[in-house]
């Protein structure tokens, strides 16, 4: 059942933010875009408030309890970037915006792009450990706990990995190829649309 909802989860978020998007740019309607994209978070709460249950019920802690603590850490920390990402497209495309500025491709200006990534990364693994840690005190000695663990882990490593990347960047940043001139520093599509 909680695969299920991820999934629910996951197809609503999208068809929120399509439909959001179109009463924006095609309907003309931004107040009632807003009330769309806020609903965005709903259904992670419903998702977490779901998974509580079903622990509380004395189902047994599974991976379907950690995917959802990754879920619910991934849309908190990325969520806010994939709607600002997508909404300065449809700006472009639907209201007549000057295209986004893609983000950087080279030097200093790339790893700093990287490094605020990684960042999001680190937040995403932080929110889902800290839910996952909450589902093993919430257990307590009655279940089984490894599959919680094992999904706390899974998130460090995935940060761990995407901190090693960002660090290369840093370390060993990309160089433009001869004769292109370095490309701007990368502007959301809010900064955009202010130019």
């Amino acid at each position: 059942m909680i695969v299920a909802l991820i999934i629910a989860c996951e197809v609503g978020f999208w068809v929120l933010l399509a439909l959001g998007l179109a009463v924006r740019y095609l309907l003309k309607r931004p107040r009632t875009s807003v009330v769309l994209l806020l609903c965005e978070p709903v259904l992670e709460l419903v998702l977490f408030v779901v998974t509580a249950i079903d622990l509380k019920n004395g189902a047994e802690p599974s991976w379907e309890h950690g995917l959802a603590a990754l879920y619910i850490g991934f849309t908190v920390a990325y969520g806010h970037y994939t709607i600002r990402w997508l909404d300065g497209h449809a700006a472009h495309r639907l209201g007549g915006a000057p295209k986004p500025v893609g983000p950087p491709r080279y030097g200093m200006p790339r790893a700093r792009h990287e490094g605020r990534l990684w960042l999001r990364t680190l937040l995403a693994a932080a929110v889902a450990c800290a839910l996952l840690q909450g589902a093993v005190w919430y257990v307590g000695d009655s279940g089984d706990v490894s599959s919680l663990r094992s999904f706390q882990w899974a998130a460090l490593r995935a940060a761990g990995i995407h901190g090693l990347v960002a660090l290369a960047y840093l370390i060993w940043p990309k160089k433009a190829p001869a004769g292109t001139e370095d490309e701007q520093p990368f502007t959301s599509p809010k900064e955009s649309a202010r130019r």
